[in-house]
């Protein structure tokens, strides 16, 4: 995922500014970290995988806007990000992930600035209608995949306890591919 229609959708719905500080959970080989920090935001990239975190350090290197990319170690349930310091926030593909979905929410929770946005999106690779279904089906058929079902409204509701305003959770269509789409702001 070096580059991703998804991720551009998901900065350019969070109308990213050039003063914010964001955070990129789950960030990969940074698909959004990269537009988000063209767009001038500083960018917390928060990624468990060593071998994806060498991938988008190397890939730093080559970006005019590399001092604002911070890659960091963690996970959605271990932010290593201070309380109240991120702006806006985003994961794509991740929630899938998740060890723990209430541990991850009360962490976005926790670094969120009132008022902040976040953006939640999982692609619904298992929806024929999906343009890469049938290689994911296949690929997870032969490396016996598994991943969580995501159900948007229970994301909701666990965002609306813990301090966010919800303003869409839905399975809909996001980029021109089916998806699970939260958005939300911290309260």
């Amino acid at each position: 995922m070096w580059s991703s229609p998804v991720n551009q959708a998901v900065i350019r719905d969070l109308g990213i500014k050039p003063t914010e500080r964001v955070l990129d959970v789950g960030a990969g080989m940074g698909a959004g970290t990269v537009v988000a920090a063209r767009a001038g935001a500083h960018v917390v990239a928060v990624e468990p995988t060593p071998f994806l975190r060498a991938i988008l350090r190397v890939r730093r290197l080559g970006q005019r806007a590399r001092k604002k990319i911070e890659i960091v170690d963690g996970s959605a349930e271990q932010l290593p990000v201070d309380a109240a310091t991120i702006d806006a926030a985003w994961a794509v593909n991740v929630m899938h992930h998740w060890t723990n979905a209430d541990t991850a929410i009360d962490e976005l929770c926790r670094v969120v600035v009132p008022g902040g946005r976040i953006l939640l999106v999982d692609e619904s690779f298992d929806d024929p209608a999906h343009p890469e279904h049938e290689s994911a089906r296949s690929a997870r058929h032969r490396d016996n995949l598994h991943f969580d079902h995501v159900d948007p409204e229970v994301v909701s509701t666990k965002l609306g306890t813990s301090g966010f305003r919800v303003h869409e959770a839905a399975s809909s269509v996001f980029a021109g591919r089916p998806a699970k789409v939260v958005r939300a702001t911290r309260s």
